[in-house]
């Protein structure tokens, strides 16, 4: 234990340990208490834990992250224990079925989900899209551990701003904004959500951080005196009015500030919301008192403040569906100032503070219906393999962010749904059938179309016809993840049908007339006839814009063309030169590219963006199919990749050797129109070794000649040769590669 406890930490550990049982409470028994501990000193001594990339010692990261779920969240018991045990089991030191024994099955739940959750980050820790699927997967099987991975990813971002390497910062921080602080959104988790997403733009964009960060101490005094004049007079009405209450000004989040500079366009002194002002009444724990009391505050408000009726959000009457209840209006303040004015009582503070937990512990229940039916749509969605990953996870990002609208049906039932919900997304939200006949609706009894917009307070009866079909429009009609997951499946089980019968019916055709069907033969003819792929093809056919007797006719004659065709090389005119090469692009059967840690074997592809070729400096990509594309550093589109998607990047380098692999490379020329140029510029290219000529295009104007040469090359070395040499041909002005 000696060896895996520096003396800081044995000061801190023990420190922890006391604090973390103080917050406990009589939620975990004195008995539990001394098998835990046992445990963990077995742990340290056996040296089966490991530290992290940042060097944080596991078992203080755990208590660190404990006391968080303790007191940030209010969670106690089952969840603190299996936080404390989950490395353990991990590392098999202790097995599943040994937890469930001695601390019950509850424990060796939520242990399950932790350890599956960390495994998913030891095979990779950027959100790869199958990775990505997975781990979101694990979530929805128990709520209680994205609670507790959230709590985790804010304590790991505590720690880490002097440790670690930059990159593992980085990549840490994209995922809390990415992911984490989504989560925490939707679960209630404001506070933690806001520093989430703090320490993530201090990480990933420091300059912007602090910069915010000392304009917000430089205005500090001005805005505490405008709060303290803003407030005074409230204070002395609501008190006037009997009503006991705490009221307090709060600045926005550096992030949300930054957000609000991106989407308006204006420097920070344009950003008039600086804080808003919230009013905590002690009312008792009775709805409808509460509710009066709210609304008797928001009178008082309104009747000192002029309010802007647009800004109006009432979460009394229908709170959210993670348990969020308040009342928020903007007025306008002293100075001709908006303000933003959040009324609630101490019960809905603390909710929107600790999110869930604080909701079950008020409400009495293990559950939130709401929340169920949103983690019911997450598994759908997941559980869809044919989903495209990344688009999912767009989507799901959103779905995360949504406000919502509330709908009734004509019996007076009402449904939840995101805010910019169709009329098709609340037919799929009842059901897929229902979706997929549907042709319109009532909404408030007027007849409606499939694309019309819901509001809350609408009433709406759906439509529906026996002959309708799902349409691939409907993709552009829907807004939400489980209504776009239903179509696509509709969609892929009709395109199937209709495939398979114009299949059968082309098979059937083919032994009519005696005919051997060969596959690959088919391939050309489809590509020769200018479809992407054979989807398309039989989907022609299927519609009946292809006749199934004029292709038998063309596939005979596509098995003449290929007895008797033959590679050749075309020569054009000069001013449009085009060589096709008998000889594709080749690609080495040995490793040339070493992907992220090390790993060898990966399949990628060359981005056709910046064509990156043997020796560039590049990086991979992870693409919305899942393969890795890899670019050049200095690809023109590499800036925004960093930026929007920078969980997506990993590290590549070339490796081995470039010989026999050879690459597409397009270079332009630019120079005087004069006579033999172009014979000269190709006279070189062909007698260097190791590059062929692709083709060449010629544009000339006004005595100048624009020119794009595509060759193809092993690598930087020899391209650079081949630049220089081509510099040398006189009356070329510029070469540069595209």
């Amino acid at each position: 234990m000696d060896d895996f406890f520096t003396s800081e930490e044995k000061k801190e550990l023990f420190s922890l340990y006391r604090h973390l049982m103080q917050s406990a409470g009589d939620s975990i028994s004195w008995k539990d208490c001394i098998k835990l501990k046992n445990h963990l000193i077995k742990a340290a001594q056996c040296n089966g834990l490991q530290r992290n990339n940042f060097g944080m010692n596991p078992v203080i990261k755990d208590l660190q992250t404990a006391v968080i779920v303790a007191e940030e969240i209010g969670m106690k018991g089952s969840c603190l224990i299996g936080i404390m045990l989950h490395e353990i089991v991990k590392t098999h030191i202790l097995s599943i079925d040994e937890v469930s024994v001695e601390y019950g099955e509850d424990v060796a739940s939520i242990i399950k989900g932790l350890v599956k959750t960390n495994e998913l980050y030891a095979k990779s820790p950027a959100i790869e899209s199958e990775n990505f699927r997975n781990l979101l997967l694990s979530f929805a099987e128990d709520m209680r551990v994205i609670l507790i991975m959230i709590a985790d990813r804010v304590n790991v971002m505590r720690q880490i701003k002097d440790t670690g390497n930059e990159e593992d910062r980085i990549k840490v921080a994209n995922e809390a904004a990415y992911l984490y602080a989504p989560l925490a959104h939707k679960l209630g988790l404001y506070k933690l959500k806001s520093e989430l997403e703090d320490l993530s733009l201090k990480y990933t964009q420091r300059d912007t951080y602090y910069f915010i960060k000392d304009k917000l101490n430089e205005t500090k005094a001005s805005r505490d005196k405008y709060i303290a004049a803003f407030i005074e007079p409230i204070k002395k009405k609501v008190t006037e009015a009997g009503l006991k209450f705490d009221i307090k000004g709060r600045t926005k989040s550096i992030h949300s500030i930054w957000n609000k500079i991106q989407k308006q366009k204006t420097p920070f002194e344009g950003i008039y919301d600086l804080f808003a002002i919230r009013i905590i009444l002690d009312s008792e724990p009775d709805p409808a008192k509460e509710k009066q009391e709210c609304w008797q505050v928001y009178s008082i408000v309104t009747d000192m403040y002029q309010p802007n009726p647009k800004r109006l959000r009432d979460w009394l009457s229908i709170p959210k569906s993670n348990g969020y209840e308040s009342l928020h209006i903007t007025v306008m303040g002293p100075e001709g100032k908006w303000v933003e004015v959040q009324i609630r009582t101490r019960r809905m503070d603390e909710i929107a503070e600790r999110g869930l937990a604080a909701h079950w512990r008020y409400k009495g229940i293990k559950g939130e219906t709401g929340l169920d039916e949103w983690l019911t749509s997450v598994r759908e969605a997941l559980e869809n393999a044919d989903n495209d990953s990344m688009k999912m996870m767009d989507q799901f990002k959103m779905d995360l962010y949504e406000d919502e609208v509330f709908v009734f049906t004509p019996k007076g039932d009402l449904f939840k749904l995101a805010k910019g919900a169709t009329v098709l997304d609340f037919a799929f939200h009842i059901h897929s059938k229902l979706g997929c006949k549907c042709i319109g609706a009532k909404v408030n009894g007027k007849n409606v179309q499939l694309k019309q917009k819901l509001n809350s307070g609408d009433q709406v009866e759906i439509m529906t016809s026996n002959t309708q079909t799902p349409k691939q429009d409907w993709l552009n009609i829907v807004t939400t993840s489980k209504a776009r997951t239903k179509i696509r499946q509709a969609l892929k089980e009709m395109v199937a049908r209709q495939h398979d019968f114009a299949k059968e019916t082309l098979e059937r055709k083919f032994k009519n007339r005696k005919l051997e069907y060969d596959e690959a033969t088919m391939m050309r003819l489809i590509k020769r006839l200018g479809f992407k792929n054979v989807t398309e093809f039989y989907q022609k056919i299927a519609d009946g814009v292809l006749d199934v007797n004029e292709i038998l006719d063309k596939y005979v004659e596509q098995q003449k063309r290929d007895n008797d065709t033959r590679d050749e090389i075309v020569y054009r005119s000069a001013e449009g030169y085009n060589l096709q090469a008998a000889q594709e692009e080749t690609t080495s059967k040995e490793d040339v590219l070493v992907i992220d840690q090390n790993l060898k074997g990966l399949e990628f592809k060359l981005a056709k963006c910046c064509n990156p070729i043997y020796g560039d400096d590049v990086f991979g990509f992870v693409t919305v199919s899942g393969g890795i594309k890899i670019h050049r550093a200095d690809c023109p589109n590499a800036n925004q990749m960093r930026e929007r998607f920078g969980y997506r990047i990993v590290k590549a380098r070339w490796a081995g050797k470039s010989e026999g692999t050879q690459y597409p490379i397009t270079l332009r020329v630019v120079g005087h129109d004069d006579i033999g140029i172009v014979t000269n510029i190709t006279s070189i290219i062909s007698k260097e070794n190791g590059i062929t000529l692709r083709s060449i295009g010629i544009d000339s104007n006004d005595g100048l000649f624009s020119g794009t040469l595509t060759v193809m090359v092993g690598d930087t070395g020899r391209l650079e040769a081949l630049i220089k040499k081509l510099r040398t041909v006189k009356g070329v002005k510029q070469v540069s590669r595209n």
